[in-house]
């Protein structure tokens, strides 16, 4: 029977993402977050209007996303209540976050230079996305109690980095979704995918027919860099 509900969150179960930006001060800035999701080669982030990483996005309009595995959970763990931002927003302090300008430091990760983008790549995140900003817009733009504070993006991607143990045998465009085991918040919680629970009718669609403009335009601009 169902009843009816007021849950302070509604965080049923998203990817965990790593978003690395660059400072004005020229350091490296890593957020965890997740509240994501895409649409071919594009995705939609919210974020809080006082975070650092908010603030670098809307500055410079680049990041990379890092996608962890299960693998990372304990370093994504170390970053969950760090801040970059100094002094730490009165609402961070409440819920226990700290000031950290060496996020790579404190989560035991590393660097990796970006190509496209000016950002770093996580190293041990088996999938790597560069990013560029093509749209804001604030969220509860109709309620002045709220409005302001929440901020998201549409990212556009531009160059995909996959770790080779997670991809689809003889298929370098393809992830295996049996391999990949990516890392999953629910109502604050760290899980990952299970098994295969059902035959999938989306599942007989080519995956080449889900192609977009975006994902032409970077493998071109990327064989153009090769010529």
């Amino acid at each position: 029977m169902h009843i009816t509900s007021q849950p302070s969150i509604l965080y049923f179960g998203t990817p965990v993402v790593l978003i690395a930006t660059k400072n004005e001060n020229g350091t490296d800035n890593l957020a965890p977050m997740s509240s994501i999701f895409w649409l071919g080669w594009r995705c939609v982030i919210g974020l809080a209007a006082a975070s650092k990483t908010t603030h670098n996005l809307m500055r410079n309009r680049q990041c990379v996303l890092n996608l962890p595995s299960v693998n990372e959970v304990a370093a994504v763990n170390r970053l969950a209540k760090t801040t970059g931002t100094n002094p730490v927003p009165e609402g961070k302090l409440l819920k226990g976050y700290r000031f950290e300008e060496d996020k790579f430091g404190i989560a035991g990760l590393t660097k990796q230079r970006g190509d496209t983008v000016d950002a770093p790549r996580i190293q041990e995140c088996p999938v790597q996305m560069e990013a560029v900003v093509e749209a804001v817009h604030g969220l509860a733009e109709g309620d002045p109690d709220q409005r302001g504070k929440i901020v998201t993006f549409e990212l556009r991607i531009q160059k995909v980095y996959l770790e080779e143990s997670i991809l689809m045998d003889g298929h370098e465009n393809r992830v295996d979704p049996d391999k990949w085991k990516p890392l999953i918040m629910s109502f604050q919680q760290f899980y990952s995918l299970g098994d295969n629970v059902h035959p999938s009718t989306l599942a007989e669609i080519p995956e080449r027919l889900y192609n977009t403009l975006d994902r032409e335009r970077a493998i071109k601009n990327y064989e153009e860099e090769l010529a």
